[in-house]
């Protein structure tokens, strides 16, 4: 690369100036990167505890729901999952993590009370009750892993985008500058070296030449002063 630039020193300027935006820029992406990592550990620490919530809600759904089948029937379980006239709602919003837009996830209607869920309540048993309770639960905690497992996945997202900017400015962009950098200041001594060694046979020669025409006047001069002694 560097064969193909110019070595005046516009283009030495040039290269220094970029060389300093360049090392500023991979500063501050280096900041940026660690700062993503820290806060993705945080978000990696919240996801394994919804994981292990959202096990155990799942674990105690199916047990609850399984109960319900053999105390009052599949037809009694289904025809209570069909009375739900007001189902959940779900409203997202976003918020930005150095930089990185990650959902938040809103939900309303998941929870509720015996006269909520649509079935008659002297109808069914507290097994019927103890299921919905229990996938009520399972549902809010999975909309909340839903809203970390995707902020997680943007976090890593931008880590790795933030990561290959600063290995393409720490292993490629930079020594190329560098290289240019050198190559332009080798090749300028080089030429002030010519310079000052072409001045300085400009100036011998000249000196030689002042020496030639010196002694071709004292030259001149010494047979006139011979006649004048006769």
């Amino acid at each position: 690369m560097a064969k193909d630039v110019k070595p005046t020193r516009k283009n030495l300027m040039q290269i220094e100036d970029r060389i300093e935006l360049s090392e500023r820029g991979h500063d501050t992406l280096e900041k940026k990167r660690d700062g993503l990592i820290m806060e993705f550990m945080d978000i990696l620490d919240q996801a394994q505890d919804v994981r292990e919530d959202l096990d155990g809600s799942y674990e105690r759904a199916q047990r609850a729901i399984n109960m319900a089948r053999a105390m009052e029937g599949d037809v009694a379980v289904r025809g209570a999952a069909a009375a739900l006239k007001e189902h959940p709602e779900l409203t997202t919003q976003s918020k930005n993590i150095m930089g990185v837009v990650v959902p938040q996830i809103e939900s309303s209607k998941v929870r509720k009370s015996l006269d909520e869920r649509g079935y008659g309540v002297m109808g069914t048993s507290a097994r019927i009750d103890e299921a919905a309770e229990a996938y009520e639960e399972l549902l809010e905690n999975i909309i909340l892993a839903a809203e970390v497992e995707t902020a997680m996945k943007k976090m890593l997202e931008e880590i790795e985008t933030t990561k290959r900017r600063v290995n393409a400015l720490e292993f490629k962009l930079l020594p190329d500058l560098y290289d240019n950098q050198e190559y332009i200041e080798q090749k300028l001594e080089e030429q002030e070296r010519e310079e000052i060694f072409r001045m300085k046979k400009i100036k011998a020669k000249k000196e030689e030449e002042e020496d030639a025409l010196a002694a071709e006047e004292e030259a001149e001069e010494e047979p006139e002063a011979v006649t004048a002694d006769d």
